[in-house]
């Protein structure tokens, strides 16, 4: 049997290493900026590719589902990577760049906000959607790693996981997700799952 001992060693030691050199005052204004979005009844507009797609959609599941099932005002997020034939339509008749842009048009306001993931921090279809958020008056939560790209400067609130690696970014970006949820949790529910 082959051991992959030092390969499993080494990947927990990097995310290790990643973690503690997270941005707290980051983390802690992006908690504030979802729970006063909520205060406000204004919508959370999520999205990314590939890998992002998935970690949107699970946000969306765990503040709209996990977190409001125990509040009396709900989170309301918007996850705009989960309509298939929504985002088919407007990639084949106007353009890939286009599926997150074009199902914001005229539709995000000012209490909005934008929770934006991109690994790269590059994606050209993240990066025309919060441009345009942006221009409508409304903050944008950004999730990246590498160097973090466009959407980290653009990004007024910037999560970041300064690391090169594509698995320990997503890592990451489902543990600000769990992150957060675990602590809305015991703040707003009551709730410590640790406790149990």
């Amino acid at each position: 049997m082959k051991s992959y001992h030092s390969m499993i060693d080494a990947y927990i030691s990097r995310e290790i290493a990643v973690l503690e050199a997270l941005d707290r005052n980051a983390i802690n204004s992006a908690l504030n900026l979802l729970e006063e979005t909520m205060e406000k009844e204004g919508n959370i507009y999520i999205f990314g590719n590939g890998g992002s797609a998935a970690t949107a959609s699970h946000f969306q599941n765990d503040f709209n589902k996990g977190v409001s099932e125990y509040t009396e005002k709900k989170f309301r997020f918007q996850c705009l990577n989960d309509n298939v034939a929504t985002l088919m339509a407007i990639a084949n008749d106007i353009g890939y760049d286009e599926v997150f842009r074009f199902q914001l048009r005229n539709k995000i306001k000012p209490n909005d906000i934008v929770v934006a993931i991109s690994g790269s921090g590059n994606s050209s279809n993240v990066i025309n959607a919060v441009e345009y958020a942006k221009s409508q008056g409304c903050k944008i939560i950004g999730l990246t790693g590498y160097s973090g790209g466009m959407l980290k400067e653009m990004s007024d609130i910037s999560l970041h996981a300064p690391i090169k690696s594509m698995q320990i970014t997503e890592d990451i970006h489902m543990i600000f997700d769990h992150m957060m949820m675990s602590i809305f949790y015991k703040t707003m529910c009551g709730i410590d799952h640790e406790r149990e």
